[in-house]
């Protein structure tokens, strides 16, 4: 589930409370010039911040600390971080601290990338500080292969987005357990130490390094379910958490039952989540002329029923590249990022109408920072997911699983399932891992917030969240896509979000933002 958004887009949050209001439920600012931090007490990594390349805005380190946090002087692993100051030092309130999703999204490109997402209070009065999780990108990382030739050979080994067909469910099934005996040779005592638990004690380290007496923290997708970890271990510890497009505690631990009958996406309801989300897309498009959705077929109805035919068409007869699954994948990932992804996708789909190849998506430029492109093979996501939370043991089962999903779900229900499927085959589950309790009282409340049609994760995860935290408010973003953050799309959000960061305000109860603009308006 990782995120690989676009860069962020024109910032439209009001302008909040003035700087030099001071709270008396979060503290007041620290004063001017203190964003560097003193040296560390004894463990606590030292971060010795330099710019990631010459003349750019953002700060880089490498923080050491232990593999295992229950034998600190045992073998330690490398965490690369990354800082943007805040803009206003003057009214500097702290460090606020980012994962941008995942598992598996390195905090040190991602989060620069999409730097201007972040409200424009938030920037100007909070150094933002990220980090590739252990086991993830620029920090020690999972990483299964002697060359990336060999990871380029694993990876055509299997179907594109998921098998269709006896061959290909073998296909896809040996290459996953070929992964995990490859996995388990190579680092079998890092598989078993990058849980989300062992990540959470990591940014309880990050945050004294800082110097931060509580935690500030922003956290998206698989980021809230770390966020949640976080809060239940260090419940004193919280001064302001938001958790955006939530994973239910309950779902992710399969309510701390080992054998699971149903994979993790199954049991949060991605499948369900993103076949409404499709459904609004395809509404949206066929409620707007070709020119500004150029799949739309001139009604919802007819839209609906053009993009069945095409999936039946790519069933018999894919276009080069594109098959049935492949085309699946491609549209529910494309469906996490509503401007320009949505668009995008509509041209993509009318091409494959068509009969014509689509023309390859353009990337937005890499961020300045040092090491803009790590290695993200399958198995980094593989070694938290796998490793955490429990999914079916038999390979076999998937398939039933599938037909199951795909009668409530369509489409979205085969690509939800299988993703799960290589758990079925990882080789180790996590040594120090948190299954909870959830409802443990916090410093401060945490704000919670859900998108109505995420095609990732449900807004039902996100009342869960905030019904299985001790002390949370959920604010109800009507909108689309996967992360309101990402979508920068709501000022209302911006707004709530702003207030709450800066001098510890929530929403009313029941409150809903609205998108500051339809799709294909």
């Amino acid at each position: 589930m990782r995120l690989g958004p676009a860069g962020g887009r024109r910032h439209r949050a009001a302008v909040l409370l003035a700087a030099a209001v001071c709270s008396t439920v979060l503290g007041c600012p620290g004063p001017a010039g203190a964003q560097d931090t003193p040296s560390p007490p004894a463990g606590v990594p030292r971060l010795d911040w330099s710019p990631c390349t010459t003349g750019s805005p953002y700060d880089c380190a490498t923080a050491r600390v232990p593999l295992d946090h229950d034998a600190p002087a045992g073998r330690s692993i490398d965490l690369a971080v990354v800082r943007r100051k805040a803009t206003d030092g003057a009214h500097r309130i702290g460090t606020l601290f980012v994962n941008p999703g995942g598992p598996g999204g390195p905090g040190t490109v991602q989060v620069p990338q999409n730097y201007d997402s972040f409200p424009k209070e938030v920037r100007e009065r909070f150094d933002i500080v990220s980090w590739d999780p252990r086991g993830i990108g620029n920090s020690t990382a999972v990483n299964c292969f002697d060359s990336t030739g060999a990871a380029e050979a694993w990876g055509r080994s299997k179907p594109v987005g998921f098998p269709v067909g006896a061959k290909e469910r073998t296909a896809w099934i040996d290459a996953y357990e070929d992964l995990g005996r490859l996995c388990e040779k190579r680092d079998a005592d890092l598989l078993r130490h990058v849980s989300t638990a062992d990540t959470a004690r990591d940014l309880d380290l990050l945050r004294r390094a800082v110097g931060e007496p509580r935690l500030n923290y922003f956290g998206v997708s698989y980021g809230t379910i770390l966020g949640a970890t976080y809060a239940n271990l260090f419940p004193g510890k919280v001064r302001a958490m938001v958790l955006d497009s939530n994973i239910a505690p309950s779902a992710w631990t399969n309510d701390n039952r080992p054998d699971a009958r149903a994979p993790t996406f199954l049991r949060m309801g991605s499948d369900r989540s993103a076949a409404a989300t499709l459904n609004r897309f395809l509404d949206l498009c066929g409620s707007a002329p070709t020119s500004r959705c150029a799949f739309s077929a001139g009604s919802p109805k007819a839209t609906r029923a053009k993009f069945e035919q095409l999936m039946q068409r790519l069933r018999e007869h894919p276009v080069d590249t594109w098959t049935y699954a492949r085309t699946v994948g491609d549209t529910v990932s494309s469906l996490y990022i509503v401007d320009p992804g949505w668009a995008d996708l509509a041209r993509r789909l009318q091409d494959l109408w068509q009969g014509r190849v689509p023309k390859p998506p353009t990337f937005p430029p890499p961020p300045p920072v040092a090491h803009p492109d790590p290695y993200l093979g399958d198995e980094q996501a593989m070694a938290v997911w796998c490793g955490d939370s429990p999914n079916p043991r038999d390979p076999a089962a998937y398939h039933r699983l599938e037909e199951n999903s795909a009668q409530r779900a369509g489409d979205a229900g085969r690509y939800w399932t299988w993703s799960g499927e290589p758990c079925a085959t990882w080789p180790a589950r996590a040594a120090n891992g948190y299954a909870g309790p959830w409802n443990k009282p916090t410093a401060q409340p945490v704000l919670v917030v859900g998108t109505r049609y995420d095609p990732s994760t449900p807004y039902a995860g996100s009342e869960a969240m905030a019904g299985e935290l001790a002390d949370a408010r959920l604010l109800t973003h009507d909108g689309y896509g996967h992360t309101a953050l990402f979508n920068n799309a709501s000022s209302c959000v911006k707004t709530y979000e702003s207030r709450y960061f800066v001098d510890g305000t929530l929403p009313p109860p029941g409150t809903v933002c609205r998108p500051d603009k339809q799709p294909f308006s």
